[in-house]
């Protein structure tokens, strides 16, 4: 849990500033460019912590699977072992 926060913090910090040089671009106003540039990150920062767990747990249960059904999990893949 520790790294998939951290991760998302990173992540978090990397969009924003992404996200505002791309607005000052496009708009020219520091204002509006830190309006889009703050409000656009924090729902895709969510949607990336989201998007995480949902790996995660599709990881979790093809190992569970594979485990059932002795076979091996392998990059999202079974393989007879």
């Amino acid at each position: 849990m520790k790294k998939t926060a951290f991760k998302t913090a990173t992540y978090s910090v990397m969009h924003l500033t992404v996200a505002f040089a791309v607005a000052y671009v496009l708009t020219r106003d520091w204002r509006a460019a830190l309006a889009i540039g703050m409000v656009e990150p924090i729902f895709q920062t969510i949607a990336f912590a989201i998007h995480e767990r949902a790996w995660a747990r599709a990881d979790t249960r093809a190992v569970q699977r594979s485990a059932e059904t002795g076979t091996l999990a392998v990059a999202g893949r079974s393989a007879t072992s």
